[in-house]
């Protein structure tokens, strides 16, 4: 049996490895993951929020077996955990994570794990993967985004397996763990068209990345200056009406 990782807290005769060498499926996942990181940090500084982690292409470190498998066979391991991206929630803000290390994080483990399918890994993340999450990580919710069908599935945990949920409307769909909905989105990113997982709050409203924050901060400050701009123009050409009347009266 698998030592708890809240057990192993006494420090490690051999270093935690960082990478596995497996480059990503594209240059889609890549945006996606930085994509979802963004959102999601621009999402918790609305509401103050400094107490939450999100990760992408990142490993779990769940127990002392795990790790002392892969330090010993960094490249031929099959005991790597890293999910595509996930959430935790209510954790402390902390610098330098290279990667999540359960024992180190109170026993914490992800609270919202995003599997990007591709056709090289679709059969293990809807059996191998999700099992694991359900039984050993005990993660809420689960979801998986195919983009060749532009489809996104959610999931949640109930009785030690994962459950269908039931979107809040098509394609979307609400996350007690974060206290927002996701939802796909079509559009470019990185002078890339595809559809992408977004985040909404309660309202709908699409949280924009920190690019599209600044964006739409510009053009709001742009049509307030037109707009006083407008209301110069008018004072301004009141003022001569009113000179011009002025002067027929003379």
């Amino acid at each position: 049996m698998s030592q708890p990782a809240v057990a192993a807290l006494a420090p490690l005769p051999f270093g935690l490895v960082y990478d596995d060498g497996e480059p990503l499926d594209s240059n889609w996942h890549r945006i996606q993951m930085s994509l979802f990181i963004n959102v999601t940090r621009q999402a918790m500084a609305e509401r103050g929020r400094t107490d939450f982690f999100v990760g992408a292409n990142m490993f779990v470190y769940y127990s002392y077996e795990q790790a002392r498998g892969i330090a010993a066979d960094p490249v031929g391991s099959k005991q790597f955990r890293g999910p595509d991206i996930f959430f935790v929630g209510d954790v402390p803000a902390r610098q330098g994570r290279q990667a999540w290390v359960v024992w180190d994080e109170g026993g914490r483990y992800p609270d919202l794990i995003i599997e990007l399918l591709s056709p090289s890994t679709m059969k293990k993340d809807r059996t191998v993967k999700k099992d694991f999450y359900a039984r050993t990580f005990g993660t809420a919710e689960y979801y998986l985004h195919r983009i060749e069908t532009q489809t996104l599935e959610g999931f949640r945990l109930a009785g030690g397996e994962y459950q269908p949920k039931k979107p809040e409307a098509p394609g979307r769909f609400w996350s007690d763990k974060m206290g927002l909905e996701l939802g796909l989105w079509e559009g470019r990113i990185e002078d890339e068209d595809a559809t992408w997982i977004r985040l909404f709050d309660r309202d709908g409203r699409m949280i924009p990345t920190e690019g599209e924050a600044e964006r739409q901060r510009a053009e709001v400050a742009e049509a307030r200056a037109e707009a006083e701009r407008q209301r110069a123009e008018a004072a301004e050409a009141e003022l001569a009406r009113l000179r011009a009347r002025l002067r027929e009266r003379e």
